[in-house]
């Protein structure tokens, strides 16, 4: 919707989206938009405010109507339209410059979200070859999986369509497309790495383990290559759980990695500081998949990342017929262990702002007297550990605050076997001296 006020003959001055995104099968949420971008939280709460100031000026009675221009009009088309002029133009085949996709087999899974359009209305248009697409048309009940780029059913389905129908390339799209992962011809996953993080289930304190997948660091290095074959020395922003692979991949690149804060709003709000600031930073992007490209409003628009993948597939593909994206992830350096504990607090009836951030203060002096740990130079939140491995290898561990939860999240990565055990042995002792963390998320020292 936000693209509504970029687009068309006469843009609107705002919109609002209607959207289930994440929230229960009984519940809705709105999203505003102006040319600005989307609203934060600052930003709805003025808008609730100035609301209640109307109303209460009308003696508490609500305005009956509007006197905006309400126009109604079928904005997926322009929308989609544009989409595919993008692709029709930077792949710009001298062939057949309308349906640049033909040969291309390209299947997409939508999880019965809202993205099913970029089927019907983009790549079909482009002449892709979409057998294999899957749950394409919207239920909000969402009977064959959740529709998200980290489930790792949606992912699995996916791989597997691609696999069966020998395709090219497999998108996965959230439920309100701001959200997009890939699948490789090969069947891998390129929005994340083969690992999972554990973390302690439900609020009743059990301790039964679940998985669910971490890590898309592939996704980041595949959109990362592409961006920076094109903007040379520009800053990726990502939030703060990114791996030392990851960095060292952006470097290699002729990148400058920022790491930044959890929440896919501060990424994208430090990539556009960064740029009015006059630090050139062409891409922000959370693990959640959650990426915004400065060429595209700095908005994180899932259907716009699979865009920029499926140009350079065929840019690829045009090099060499029997390659595909994988090799934009190629020399991504992944831990042999990663592991995500989400630490409880015993109650939630006491102040766990001020408890946490002082065990935060205590981690770091800490730290300090353990040989194997170095505290990184910059921390936008907690605090981050180098940890020196055998054979000159290099773990981390990051200890935070979660932004809504009364809990601590602990991430761990290793690039040895037993390696986040060991992390942890040597941190446990630390945290025990806290007698209101629940610890029975971590693993016997």
């Amino acid at each position: 919707m936000f693209m509504s006020t970029i687009l068309g003959e006469v843009p609107f001055d705002g919109a609002i989206m209607l959207t289930a995104s994440h929230l229960p099968q009984n519940r809705n949420g709105l999203k505003f938009f102006t040319s600005q971008g989307g609203t934060g939280k600052a930003d709805v709460k003025a808008i609730l405010l100035d609301a209640a100031d109307a109303m209460d000026a009308r003696g508490g009675e609500p305005i009956p109507h509007s006197e905006a221009n309400i126009e109604k009009q079928d904005f997926m088309a322009t929308y989609s339209e544009h989409l595919v002029n993008i692709i029709r133009r930077e792949c710009d085949d001298p062939e057949d410059y309308d349906r640049p996709l033909a040969g291309t087999k390209i299947l997409v899974d939508a999880g019965n979200g809202a993205g099913g359009f970029f089927v019907h209305r983009v790549l079909n248009e482009l002449g892709a070859d979409t057998t294999g697409s899957q749950f394409l048309d919207p239920d909000g009940s969402f009977p064959n999986h959740v529709p998200n780029p980290e489930d790792k059913i949606a992912m699995k389905m996916t791989s597997e369509a691609v696999i069966k129908n020998a395709a090219d390339l497999g998108v996965v799209f959230d439920t309100d497309v701001d959200r997009s992962g890939v699948v490789d011809a090969q069947g891998n996953e390129v929005n994340k790495n083969r690992y999972v993080c554990a973390f302690l289930s439900g609020d009743s304190g059990s301790s039964q383990l679940n998985t669910a997948p971490l890590l898309p660091y592939r996704l980041i290095a595949v959109v990362a290559s592409i961006v920076l074959q094109e903007h040379q020395g520009t800053t990726i922003v990502t939030d703060s759980v990114t791996s030392n692979g990851l960095s060292a991949f952006i470097e290699s690149k002729g990148g400058v990695h920022f790491r930044f804060k959890r929440g896919y709003k501060n990424v994208i709000d430090q990539g556009i500081e960064l740029n009015i600031k006059g630090q050139d930073s062409q891409l922000s992007i959370e693990t959640s998949g959650h990426g915004a490209m400065k060429e595209n409003y700095m908005l994180d628009d899932g259907a716009y990342l699979a865009v920029k993948i499926i140009i350079e597939l065929v840019r690829i593909k045009r090099r060499n017929k029997e390659q595909g994206v994988e090799v934009l992830y190629e020399g991504l350096g992944e831990p042999k262990e990663a592991v995500e504990y989400r630490i409880k607090f015993k109650s939630a009836d006491f102040d766990f702002k001020s408890y946490g951030s002082k065990l935060l203060a205590d981690l770091a002096e800490f730290g300090k007297g353990v040989s194997e740990w170095e505290l990184e130079k910059v921390n936008y939140e907690g605090f981050r550990f180098s940890v020196a491995e055998e054979g000159g290898k290099a773990g981390w561990f990051l200890l935070r605050q979660s932004l809504h939860d009364p809990l601590l999240p602990l991430n761990v990565e290793s690039e040895v076997e037993g390696g986040v055990q060991a992390i942890v042995s040597t941190l446990k002792p630390f945290l025990e001296r806290y007698s209101e963390l629940d610890l029975s998320v971590l693993p016997d020292a």
